[in-house]
């Protein structure tokens, strides 16, 4: 039976919104909401968040949360899961990183790239056909292309493929765009390779660290979900989540 850890990494320091996984919404905390959606998998062994900061450790303790303390100095969430998955006591086939800012995460969405860690699968993510115009040329919207495997080609925060001799208003009638969910699933040990790659020429112009996987020869097979994300990155965004639920969402 494959066993799989899902990571939650919650970093405390932000440029855009500082101590982000503590903020509240309507009466618990962000880190407590992707936590309790994320237990309410069935695929999962165990949840575990990994921080940098004694007040988000201390707060998920008091919820009686799973948790781990990790160095500050990490470059990414996929290094703070390796280290968080390598202070364990026992063993994971596979660890699912679930964004740490996604407080309305569907547990079935979880599922369904669990199901894909069948022990070959090297890297695992989710992705959706895009159905807001307004996503497509925003360059906060990760874009991504596949193969006929379903493998991911290329992710940029540009809008790709280019439509040739097509205004761009017209673009969404002529083909399905694909935009990437930020959720992985790595094989423990090619998580462990993963760290240990160097920054890439492609990842430092599209500030995308998954093209450093890419260019390295790693394959992320992409799975598509139907289901609509709501990640906070500003107060901005933290406004709308809250009024999502007073709206019954």
């Amino acid at each position: 039976m494959i066993k799989i850890i899902a990571i939650i990494p919650a970093r405390y320091a932000s440029s855009r919104f500082p101590a982000k996984p503590l903020v509240d919404i309507a009466g618990k905390s962000m880190i407590r909401r992707v936590y309790e959606q994320a237990s309410k998998s069935a695929k999962l062994s165990t949840v575990v968040v990994a921080t940098d900061h004694k007040e988000i450790y201390d707060h998920v303790k008091n919820f009686g949360g799973n948790v781990c303390m990790t160095r500050a100095d990490h470059a990414s969430g996929t290094d703070r899961c390796y280290e968080a998955l390598t202070a364990q006591h026992e063993k994971f086939d596979y660890v699912i990183n679930i964004q740490g800012d996604e407080p309305f995460i569907d547990n079935d969405q979880i599922d369904l790239l669990a199901n894909k860690l069948d022990g070959k699968t090297e890297i695992a993510t989710l992705v959706k056909i895009i159905d807001v115009p307004d996503q497509l040329f925003n360059p906060s919207e990760v874009k991504v292309t596949l193969n006929k495997n379903k493998e991911a080609l290329y992710f940029s925060r540009s809008a790709i493929p280019h439509i040739r001799n097509t205004p761009e208003d017209q673009w969404m009638q002529k083909y399905n765009f694909i935009k990437h969910v930020g959720m992985y699933g790595y094989r423990s040990d090619i998580l462990e390779r993963l760290t240990q790659l160097e920054v890439s020429s492609l990842e430092k112009a599209e500030s995308l660290e998954q093209l450093r996987w890419l260019e390295n020869g790693f394959k992320i097979l992409t799975v598509e979900t139907t289901v609509e994300t709501m990640g906070i990155d500003t107060p901005e965004d933290l406004a709308k989540a809250i009024h999502y639920l007073k709206s019954g969402g």
